[in-house]
């Protein structure tokens, strides 16, 4: 009884936070939408997508969207799911959204949170990003390669 509402108290506590990987072809190369973490104490984080929590009564897509525009001045496009991953040594659960780069759009540090905000290759995407958030980059991969719904 007592592992059961450990595990309940568990699934209570969950932070969730929703974010936007944005990206955009240069040619033939992939390119997607990174933010590091301000601070000094940030200097040897890994990258993000642009991600928060939720606002009250906030769906996780306009969280999604809210929070790209926050952290980078950049408007994402249609966003489309890419599920969502567990952190693997705290409680959050991210989810993320794949959404096409605005044409002609440059991001910038537009909040305190954020020292850098820039499209990178997928390959360098690969070494920076968080390890828990790497699955979106095969996601999104994946989503691009699949052949379109009839």
């Amino acid at each position: 009884m007592r592992a059961r509402k450990l595990s309940n108290r568990r699934r209570a506590t969950t932070k969730q936070a929703a974010g936007a990987l944005v990206f955009r072809n240069r040619g033939q190369d992939l390119e997607v939408l990174l933010i590091h973490p301000s601070g000094p104490y940030n200097r040897k984080s890994p990258w993000s997508i642009p991600k928060g929590e939720p606002e009250e009564g906030e769906d996780l897509e306009a969280a999604a969207r809210r929070e790209t525009r926050e952290e980078t001045g950049v408007e994402a496009g249609a966003l489309s799911s890419l599920g969502y991953v567990d952190y693997a040594k705290s409680r959050k659960r991210v989810h993320g959204f794949a959404a096409p780069a605005p044409d002609g759009v440059a991001p910038w540090c537009a909040s305190w949170e954020v020292d850098r905000a820039e499209f990178v290759s997928l390959e360098l995407a690969r070494t920076l990003i968080h390890p828990d958030q790497a699955p979106f980059l095969e996601r999104l991969v994946q989503m691009l390669e699949a052949p379109p719904a009839e």
